[in-house]
């Protein structure tokens, strides 16, 4: 298994290949720089979002992008407040589109 890539590298080279795909994003709770894990939340602007989350998968020894909680938007944020309440180092991106785009299935971003 590879080194693990510092959170806040991440999340800038997550950011930057969003914006490449004119897909608005922007980082609304930020965390640990170095260690802080990071949660995805896509919001279809349509009153739904869905929340993402890195997990290890034993299986095939790597990370991958799992939904940790999809319905009404509010719904979904009252969760992130909760998960912010109790990891203060945690890093949530928001994304806003239409069409549902996150590009977490693409290569490279389960690093």
């Amino acid at each position: 298994m590879r080194p693990k890539l510092a959170s806040g590298i991440w999340v800038a080279a997550y950011l930057r290949r969003l914006t490449l795909a004119s897909i608005p994003a922007y980082v609304t709770w930020r965390g640990d720089a170095q260690a802080g894990a990071v949660m995805v939340k896509l919001a279809r602007l349509d009153g739904t979002a869905t929340v993402y989350q890195r997990q290890f998968d034993f299986d095939h020894d790597t990370y991958r992008w799992q939904v940790l909680r999809d319905g009404p938007e509010r719904e979904v944020d009252t969760m992130l407040a909760r998960q912010r309440a109790i990891d203060r180092d945690l890093w949530v991106i928001e994304i806003e589109d239409a069409r549902g785009r996150h590009l977490l299935d693409e290569e490279g971003l389960a690093e």
